[in-house]
């Protein structure tokens, strides 16, 4: 999949962050491995020069889980986050152990199975076979 045809990467693209600053978390892995078509935004963890052009365009607010603050862009079609959520690694672990695919910057599979696993959501539960599936396929850890 070409990711710049998809609408919400080409907004993320066209906010020019630093691909050092910024990694792209939630469900937007899954988009980047082929493994949904569909998402409703992109989540994005970021710091230094990435935090501050999003905190230029927008005013950050509390963020729904209670952990630090989030900026909605596009109407809420990227929510950008100054941290990720309770019980996660830290930020800049987050953001330094992105893979790129395509010239961004995301979250590994991996990490994302955690997360989705740890806050076993049902609208989750769908990803997280999917991300199984795909690692065990690979001969990946699911850990």
């Amino acid at each position: 999949m070409d990711l710049s045809q998809h609408l919400l990467v080409r907004k993320l693209m066209s906010l020019r962050l630093p691909t050092r600053d910024y990694v792209v978390a939630g469900s937007g892995p899954l988009l980047a491995h082929g493994l949904k078509d569909d998402i409703g935004d992109l989540d994005l963890v970021a710091r230094g020069t990435a935090w501050e052009i999003i905190t230029s365009l927008v005013r950050p607010v509390p963020a729904p889980s209670g952990h630090g603050v989030m900026a909605l862009l596009f109407d809420g079609e990227i929510e950008a986050f100054d941290m990720w959520l309770p019980g996660t690694c830290g930020r800049d672990e987050l953001i330094e152990e992105a893979e790129l695919i395509q010239g961004i910057p995301f979250s590994p599979l991996r990490r994302v199975l955690g997360w989705k696993q740890r806050y076993d959501r049902s609208k989750d539960r769908a990803d997280v076979a999917r991300i199984r599936e795909y690692l065990a396929d690979r001969g990946e850890s699911l850990h």
